[in-house]
Parts: C-alpha cells; sequence; structure tokens
C-alpha cells in the first residue's frame, strides 16, 4: 500500500491552527448550548417557538460567541507569546516579530522570566556538535587576528570578552583596555545599547567616521563601525570595523589645508568689508539706485565669503574638540539684530521674502553671541538658497520646555529621508544640491558642533517637494547659571560627553 507523505509540520504552523480550533471549538460549544437550553424551554413550555423566539436566541448566541472569542484570545495571550518565541529561535522562515522579554506588561504579569529562559535556553543550546568539532580543529581567534578588519565581542555587562589585532584598543589608567573609538556625542555606542536593553531582543546599528583619535593626531584610524545585538548570548554584541582611513583621510587633510588657506584669507576679507562699509557711508546719497545696488550685491557676497571662512576655520577646531565658547547671558532678539541687515540683504538680493519673529521678551539664554549669530545665518542663509524665487523664510523662536527653541521654515524643494539622515555630517552634499547650489557642505556641521557646544540640540524636519524646517533649541540662562558661574562661564560644562570606549575588565585577546 502506497504511503503519501505528510507535509512537514512548522512550529510557525502551530499557533495560526490551534487558534483557528479553540474558536471552532468555542463556537460550536455556544452553538451546543443554546440549542439544548433552547428546546428545554420548549420543552417546559416556558416559551412557544415562533420567529421572534429564534431571532432572540440567534442573537444571543452571536453576542455571547463574540464575547467567549474574545475572552478566550486573553487567555491564550501567553501561550501565543510563548509559540511565537519558540517559532523566533527554531530558526525557521517567518515574518513573526518575537515577544520582548523587557516589555512593560510582562514585568507587570511575571511572564518575563519564562520568554527570558526560553531565549536562555536556546542560546545555550545553540552550538551543535559539528560546531564544536571544527571549533576544536580551527584557531578562529589566529585567523581574525590576520583580518584588516576589526573585531570585538561585549557580554551583557559591556565587558571586552575578545578582540582582535585589528581592533582599536587603548590603555586606561586602572591597567586595563578599553575600546578607543570618538563616537558622535548624539549616537554613541553606550545610547545605543541603553535602548536596546530596554526595548530589542535583537538589533543592529551602523556608524560612519568614526575616528580612534582627534584630528590631526599621529597614526588615527577612521572606520565604519557595525554593531550586531542579540540579548542575552554569550556576546552580547558583537563590533565590526571597517578601517576607513584611506578613503576619509584625504578629506580631513583637505579641511587642514582649507583651513590654514582661510586663516591667511581672513585679514584681506575683513579689509574688504571695511572699506565697502566706508564706501557705503561716503557714497550716501551721491549714487544711483543701480549702483546702490550693486554695492549691496558687494556687501553680501563679501560677507558671505566672511562667513564660508568662519564656518572652515571652526569645523578644524571642532574636528580637534577645540571649541570652546564662552558662554553669557543673551536675548536671542538682540543677537539676531547683529544679522538682521546682512539677512535681509541677502533675502532681497534672491528675490525671497524674509519674516523674522523672535520676540524680544523671551527668556534670555546661555550663548555665545559670535557663534549664536553664525548659526542663524547659515541656516537663514541655506534657507534663501534652497527656497524657491518669491518664496518665504519664516524665522520663530517660542519657549520649549527649559529651552528656547528657534525654527527656520522654508517652501523651497525639500528633502528625502535618506538626505535628511546624514545632513549634519562633515562635507556631505545630496547629488542635486551639488549640483544646483554652491556651497561646501559643512556648514550644518559647524552648527551642530556650536549648538552642541551649548547643551542645545539641532534638527531638521522635511519632506520632498514640502519644503523644510530647521531648529535648535539653546538652554534658558536661568536653568544653567549655577552650572555656568561655577565652570567660570565655560561651555565645557555644557557639552554632554558621550562615553565612547568600553571598559575592559575581563579582555581576551587572540
Amino acid at each position: 500500500m502506497e504511503v503519501k507523505n505528510q507535509p512537514e509540520k512548522m512550529v510557525r504552523d502551530y499557533w495560526p491552527r490551534y487558534r483557528r480550533n479553540a474558536i471552532i471549538l468555542t463556537i460550536l460549544m455556544q452553538v451546543a448550548a443554546a440549542g439544548a437550553i433552547s428546546f428545554a424551554l420548549i420543552a417546559a413550555g416556558v416559551t412557544t417557538v415562533s420567529i421572534q423566539f429564534w431571532i432572540t436566541i440567534i442573537a444571543v448566541l452571536v453576542a455571547t460567541s463574540g464575547l467567549n472569542i474574545i475572552l478566550l484570545m486573553q487567555l491564550l495571550t501567553p501561550l501565543k507569546d510563548i509559540a511565537h518565541a519558540l517559532t523566533h529561535i527554531s530558526g525557521e522562515p517567518n515574518a513573526i516579530t518575537p515577544p520582548n522579554p523587557n516589555a512593560h506588561h510582562f514585568e507587570r504579569d511575571g511572564f518575563k522570566p519564562l520568554l527570558q529562559l526560553i531565549y536562555d535556553k536556546a542560546r545555550s543550546s545553540d552550538t551543535s556538535l559539528q560546531d564544536k568539532k571544527i571549533a576544536d580543529t580551527f584557531d578562529v581567534s589566529s585567523a581574525l587576528d590576520t583580518s584588516f578588519t576589526g573585531v570585538i565581542m561585549l557580554d551583557d555587562n559591556r565587558n571586552i570578552v575578545y578582540a582582535n589585532a585589528a581592533a582599536p584598543l587603548a590603555d586606561d589608567t586602572e591597567g586595563g583596555r578599553h575600546l578607543s573609538l570618538l563616537f558622535n556625542n548624539d549616537d554613541t555606542l553606550e545610547k545605543w545599547l541603553d535602548m536596546c536593553d530596554k526595548k530589542s531582543v535583537q538589533a543592529e546599528h551602523v556608524w560612519t567616521r568614526v575616528s580612534d583619535k582627534v584630528t590631526g593626531a599621529e597614526g588615527r584610524r577612521i572606520f565604519d563601525v557595525v554593531g550586531s545585538y542579540r540579548k542575552g548570548s554569550q556576546a552580547e554584541v558583537i563590533l565590526t570595523l571597517f578601517d576607513r582611513t584611506e578613503l576619509y583621510q584625504p578629506e580631513d587633510d583637505s579641511l587642514d589645508f582649507i583651513a590654514f588657506a582661510a586663516h591667511e584669507l581672513r585679514g584681506p576679507i575683513t579689509v574688504i568689508r571695511g572699506y565697502l562699509d566706508v564706501l557705503g557711508d561716503e557714497l550716501d546719497g551721491q549714487i544711483a539706485d543701480d549702483q546702490k545696488e550693486l554695492l549691496h550685491r558687494l556687501v553680501v557676497s563679501s560677507n558671505r565669503l566672511s562667513s564660508y571662512v568662519n564656518n572652515i576655520l571652526n569645523a578644524s577646531r571642532y574636528d580637534r574638540r577645540h571649541l570652546k565658547v564662552h558662554l553669557g547671558e543673551e536675548s536671542l532678539s538682540s543677537i539676531y539684530d547683529t544679522i538682521s541687515d546682512d539677512m535681509n540683504l541677502r533675502a532681497s538680493a534672491q528675490s525671497r521674502l524674509l519674516s523674522v519673529n523672535i520676540p524680544a521678551d523671551l527668556p534670555t539664554v546661555a550663548a555665545d553671541r559670535a557663534s549664536i549669530s553664525e548659526v542663524l545665518g547659515n541656516l537663514i542663509d541655506n534657507a534663501i538658497k534652497y527656497s524657491n524665487t518669491g518664496g518665504s523664510v519664516i524665522v520663530s523662536a517660542k519657549i520649549d520646555g527649559e529651552s528656547v527653541k528657534v525654527s527656520v521654515q522654508d517652501q523651497g524643494i525639500g528633502m528625502p529621508g535618506s538626505v535628511v539622515s546624514n545632513l549634519f555630517h562633515k562635507f556631505y552634499r545630496s547629488h542635486r544640491s551639488r549640483e544646483t547650489v554652491a556651497g561646501t557642505g559643512i556648514g550644518l556641521y559647524i552648527c551642530k558642533a556650536i549648538v552642541e557646544s551649548h547643551g542645545g540640540r539641532i534638527g531638521v524636519k522635511s519632506a520632498e517637494g514640502e519644503g523644510s524646517t530647521f531648529y535648535f533649541s539653546l538652554p534658558i540662562y536661568e536653568t544653567v547659571a549655577e552650572k555656568l558661574r561655577a565652570g567660570n562661564n565655560s561651555s565645557e560644562s555644557m557639552i554632554e560627553h558621550g562615553e565612547s570606549w568600553i571598559k575592559n575588565h575581563a579582555m581576551y585577546r587572540g
């Protein structure tokens, strides 16, 4: 007799099949109960058979069946979560999101230890006999030491348990070793791991242009870093570091040369601007309107050139962690007043409408006047450049918690998400902007450096074809006055220093 092959049963199929059978059984039981009660009522003479009677029975049957199914699904939720967790660790292809044992409702109802046990047991039995045989006959650590790609493994306490020869490590004062990488303060390894511990079972993250030393330091290397997180694994975090020094270092060297040249140009530009101011005063009322407009355009261009020079010099300082500013009690409206004439000239020269609403009665902020005027100038200048002819640029400010938030909105071309995520990187310019708008690609990078040096935040919201809104916040002076006085008004006390290294308490080197 021929035996037909039965289809292979998958772990992922259990829960849908069980749920379907449970719902069908619940409905059948409800129908049977309703039928029994109906016939009992008729037999006892309590009621007579009529259309109204059966309509009532059917309505009650539908309502109670729905309620019973809802109750059933609630009672079966733990079984569903266990089935999904087992499906996840089975290795079968599926689109199921594994339940996260760190979810608040699991901690609240006590289900977290059960889920965690499933994941832990699965991880402890991951290594097969074949894997062990390969591990016994092949020296993996020696092989990784020959690679130019750095590999670092961390346990669940964030201790380094393995690092190959290419990994950027340094000695600390306690005689141990630590990961020597300078992450961006907004996107550090520590912050990502904190987020993973709270919300993820497994995750991946990519950092670009992460260096092991400040710009100009001897032997500096620059990496693209990929982090892989798997909660509860023996190596909970694996960092893979791709050395991109040959790709990125020429750009940093170019900035060094440009900064040197910019420093030399600063003096002549200052002289040109001075003479233009003198000419404007001396010739006021003596030249025709078209000549006056020409002079105004020269002033706008010289101011823009001066702004580019300042941006380059500041970017060079920031790369070396030298960008420290002296913060004082300042009014945002008075800071804007120092650049208002220049901004109005730039807007009118390019046929844009500039609307500024920075109320004079806003709380004072902790700021360096010259630096924040540069941030405002850069953001407004960008909005003017990327707006359409005749478009509006709207500058506004308001209280936002313990900060004052400034927004610069344009009605220009907008940006897709892939561009927005890279905007504040040094030298980044989208393909479209490189073709249509002049610039260096470091203006937003230095704006970010200045705002963060003030203890503030900067960001952007944009949609393609709908314009962009850049915004930044500065702390209200009263909220940080005591801290500033203790630090002699230096911005050092305001900067959030993200921990860009991981302590090594139990390191293994291959």
